[in-house]
């Protein structure tokens, strides 16, 4: 009776063990960095082309996650591509002058947006809750630059077969 005990508690507790651990991972794999609500304000800005851009996609200052990106839409007025993303508030410093650009980790990885700062003039205002990024740079399309390079080698062929 001891012994069967003994080993019902064992086995209790690397069931426990095992679901802690695959929990864990669940959040490291999400990115989950905090269950609570930080303090963070909204920037908005307009692309040509988004690319790939998701939703829950990182805005990174120079490599460093500074934000998210938290929906993604049309345009009603011109059916331009526009990004909202939330930055947290301990990173309030952008100048108005600041662009925003989408790239891409790697060669072929995940996009993201890369929040690049300005220059701070005397009476330059900071971006604050709710204002439009005008400075923007689209994704760059893979198909794209291979489509392009495809079609400038198909033209220069035709053009050295009629000389």
């Amino acid at each position: 009776m001891q012994q069967n005990k003994k080993m019902e508690f064992l086995v209790g507790s690397f069931v426990l063990v095992g679901i802690c651990a695959v929990l864990i991972m669940i959040f490291q794999v999400a990115d989950v960095k905090s269950l609570g609500s930080n303090d963070t304000y909204t920037l908005h800005a307009e692309f040509d082309n988004i690319g790939s851009l998701k939703v829950r996609s990182p805005v990174k200052v120079g490599g460093v996650v500074v934000g998210r990106v938290t929906s993604i839409g049309l345009n009603p007025d011109n059916l331009l591509p526009l990004v909202s993303m939330n930055v947290s508030s301990d990173f309030q410093e952008f100048p108005e002058t600041s662009s925003v650009q989408i790239l891409t980790s790697g060669l072929i990885g995940e996009q993201y947006v890369s929040l690049v700062p300005g220059f701070v003039f005397d009476d330059e205002e900071m971006l604050v809750d709710g204002d439009y990024v005008e400075d923007t740079k689209s994704a760059l399309v893979l198909e794209n630059l291979i489509g392009q390079v495809l079609y400038s080698l198909g033209g220069s062929d035709d053009s050295e077969k009629g000389e």
